[in-house]
């Protein structure tokens, strides 16, 4: 066995872990109700795009799906987190996809912004269509769709930010 491939998987499946643990904390600990409606806006899709950025489309999906799911069920909404699971890995898988396959791998800024929007929109569809189902009524369900626009642009910008950041102090 090589050593050094087992030390990448043991370290991959440890940033793994902490971004988990990121997503659920950003979810969890930075809540805003939403009015007229049962949810909230957070920080995770933030530590979402992040994870991304950091740990590429594979391991930045099962990061988002497990993490985002944790925090529903520890944050009172387990009946959310099947949704979540999917939908925020959905969101991510893309995210990644669309910078590793546009750029190679580098994070070019435009790029990187265009790939998070549209993760951000797929998260809406989903959410959209989720809420549609749970609810019982499509018009219920837009209710939350700008929160759910503005919880993903937040997200763009501060992830942006805080990688920028990062990539100069090189830890990432």
């Amino acid at each position: 066995m090589n050593k050094g491939s087992s030390d990448k998987k043991t370290a991959g499946l440890v940033y793994t872990a902490l971004t988990i643990c990121l997503i659920l904390l950003g979810t969890v600990l930075f809540r805003i109700p939403i009015p007229m409606t049962q949810g909230y806006v957070h920080l995770g899709d933030t530590m979402i795009y992040l994870g991304v950025l950091m740990l590429g489309r594979r391991h930045g999906a099962a990061a988002a799906g497990l993490g985002s799911a944790l925090a529903d069920v520890l944050g009172g909404f387990a009946f959310w987190a099947p949704w979540s699971l999917v939908i925020k890995a959905l969101m991510a898988f893309v995210t990644g996809l669309i910078i590793e396959k546009s750029t190679g791998g580098s994070k070019d800024k435009l790029i990187t912004v265009s790939a998070m929007t549209a993760g951000g929109i797929i998260m809406c569809a989903g959410y959209l269509a989720a809420e549609t189902v749970m609810y019982g009524s499509f018009a219920a369900a837009v209710v939350g769709l700008p929160w759910n626009i503005g919880q993903f642009a937040v997200g763009i910008l501060l992830s942006t930010a805080i990688y920028s950041v990062l990539r100069k102090l090189r830890v990432s």
